[in-house]
Parts: structure tokens; sequence; C-alpha cells
């Protein structure tokens, strides 16, 4: 009964102005994931594959989905709808489309290859190439130039990258045509089904190679060691990767060549500590000079400056160099802030003429913290009870 289905859009989870494109990619996630050979005895799976399969069929037919958008299910009741009115695949019409290329991808998942053995054939991208190169810590702050030596396949100048012997050249594989993937035909749950998979005889590049080139082996490329000047930039930070296009492996069928990404290794500095753009330092003073206050010299990546300790300074003050930290990548005018703790550090060593003088200060202060040295300010409460 037509009253009992749902509607196409809605099994399909896709809008009515759906494209093709968009029809096709919700069918195959649902029968990826209703597939009854990817779920064996599970009768409510194999209803929705069916419910789904029998709403593309409709969907994907531009004369079947014009009559389903003016009369909805009626359109299919007299003798063309219902899971039995439709041919081809499962009992649907798929209206003559590739079912290799629906169903590619499903089939992949649950007996092996799909829709990666199927792209093979294409120019394929070569594979990015990673290194490392060790810079200090500075250089990370300001940027610098370094250079590298890695392995790089170049083209081979006896077959010009063809893999071929000179005077020969590759041929058109014969077991897929040049197509560099082959057909074939499997049983499944609702019937027979053509999938792809890439040619074993010529690993789908759709050539085959009689006589190969004796200097790369048949490879096209040969292993040499070359240098590249690398420009790292101001305020990288640890791990983080250069990228240089064109570095990496070559491409195949014709597909250009990865890239070489080259990962930063910075070393530790002794004094300094890095968080994002910021910086961080301890800086130890005396006691005299945090009781007194008085001008310090601190250390920054852009040499030393000057910095005007207070008066009564305690020990682990946090004070802030206002653009003293490290750039930022997204933007080169804005440098973090460099941030400094103040140690009072107390003397473990004094001779004799240092103990006395601090032993004065300690009797001048009563023996009390500086705090607890200072009179007290006297209030109504101290009057009253006098």
């Amino acid at each position: 009964m037509a009253e009992s289905k749902r509607d196409y859009y809605e099994v399909l989870g896709v809008s009515k102005d759906a494209d093709d494109d968009a029809l096709k990619k919700a069918y195959r996630k649902l029968a990826k994931k209703y597939h009854p050979d990817a779920n064996p005895g599970d009768k409510e799976a194999e209803a929705k594959f069916k419910e789904a399969s029998e709403a593309y069929s409709v969907l994907s037919d531009p004369q079947k989905r014009q009559q389903y958008d003016q009369f909805g299910h009626a359109a299919f009741e007299q003798g063309g709808g219902g899971a039995g009115g439709f041919g081809g695949f499962g009992g649907f019409d798929f209206g003559g489309q590739d079912m290799g290329d629906i169903f590619g991808d499903i089939f992949g998942d649950i007996f092996g290859g799909g829709r990666s053995a199927r792209g093979r054939s294409g120019p394929q991208r070569g594979a990015n190439v990673r290194t490392a190169v060790r810079i200090t810590f500075e250089e990370a702050v300001f940027g610098c130039e370094k250079e590298i030596e890695i392995n790089f396949k170049e083209t081979c100048t006896s077959c010009n990258g063809s893999g071929a012997k000179a005077g020969t050249s590759p041929q058109t594989c014969t077991k897929c045509n040049g197509k560099g993937k082959i057909m074939y035909t499997q049983q499944s749950f609702f019937g027979q089904v053509q999938n792809v998979q890439t040619c074993p005889e010529c690993g789908g590049t759709g050539k085959v190679i009689k006589e190969k080139c004796p200097d790369c082996y048949g490879t096209g490329y040969k292993t040499v060691r070359k240098k590249f000047k690398v420009s790292i930039p101001a305020g990288i930070d640890n791990g983080q990767c250069v990228r240089m296009a064109g570095g990496g492996e070559p491409g195949t069928n014709g597909g250009e060549r990865g890239d070489l990404l080259v990962e930063a290794v910075v070393s530790q500095h002794p004094i300094f500590k890095r968080q994002d753009t910021s910086i961080y330092s301890t800086v130890p003073i005396s006691f005299a000079r945090a009781a007194l206050g008085g001008t310090i010299r601190i250390k920054t990546v852009d040499g030393e400056v000057e910095y005007e300790v207070r008066p009564g300074t305690q020990t682990d003050t946090k004070v802030r160099l206002k653009g003293k930290g490290v750039p930022s990548l997204r933007n080169r005018s804005m440098r973090g802030d460099h941030y400094v703790t103040l140690v009072v550090q107390v003397p473990e060593r004094m001779n004799q003429a240092q103990k006395e003088a601090l032993r004065r200060f300690d009797e001048a202060m009563n023996g009390t913290a500086p705090e607890e040295a200072k009179p007290k300010k006297k209030g109504l409460k101290d009057f009253f009870e006098k």
C-alpha cells in the first residue's frame, strides 16, 4: 500500500531539491550501513536497505522523479512501483548507472578493493616527505635560513621518466586495455554485482614496461642527495613544520609532486621558557636591592634591558616586559610579552663583617619582621581602654 511507504526524500535524508551527487552520496551512506552482507541475519537492516534502494532507484531517474514529485507513490501503483515493480539489481532499476561506481566503495569495505582502487588509474599526487631541522631558541623567535640535505627522487634523464629502455616505450596493458582497472562480478545477497579493482598486471598505471631502463630499473626516477634552503619564519614553535611545495615524492600518471615538510626542533634555552608567544624567566635579586629598590639589568632575547625595582619588593614578584616576547606567526607586527619572576636571594655564606651588619639590622628591627616593627595606629578602642 502506498500509504505505508515513507517519503523517498525522507528515506534518503535529503531535501527535495537535492542534486544527483547529493542523492548518490546519501544512498551510498545508507547502503554501506544497512547492506545485508555487512549485517548477516539482520532483517531490519535488510528492510532498510531495500527501502533506501527503492527510493534511490526512483529519485535517480529524472523521469520517475518527475512522476513521483507530481503524484507521489501513486505514480507507481499500477504495475510500475513497489519493491516488485522495478527491474535490475535486487529488484530495483537504477537507470543504467554503473553499478561499480555506486557500490564500489560499499563492497570495497566489505570484501576489499573499492573507491581507492578505482581511482589509481588517474593522476596521483606524490606523497609528502618529512624531515627535521634543529634550531636555537633565538632562531625560532627571530627566524632564520637553514640548509638541509635529503634523499630526493629526480626524473631519470636516461628515459625521461618513462621507465622504459632508450628506444622503447611503455605499452598499453592488454589486461585492462589501458584503464588501470578491471571489472569483476561478485555474488551478493541480492544477486550478482559488478565491482572494480586495480589491474594486477600494470598496477593501475594502464601501461606495461617490457624493457626497463637500466639506470632507474623502470621506476622513472633516480634517488640523489639534494640540498634545500629553508626559510624558518619568525615565531615558529617546536614541532611546527615549514611546507616546501614540490619537495616530496614524484606523482604517478602525470600527478604533481608531494611537498617537503620540514619540522622545527627547537633547542631548550638555559634561561628562557616559552609558552605560545610569551617568554618566561627568573631573575635573582639581593635582599638589599629588594628592600631599598634600585636598577637591575634583565636579559631578554633582544639583549639586556634596565628595570627599576620598587622598594620593598617581595620574592616571587612578577613583572612584565611588554613586547619582548615571541612574534606572532599570523601577524608579524605583533609580539608577545616577557614575564620575569624576581626571586630574593638569601646569602648562604657570609664573612664576619656581613654577619655583624646583619645583626645590627636585626637589632634595629627589634628582632621582628619589617611589618611587625612598624608602630601600630591607635584606634578608639585603645583610647577607651586606658
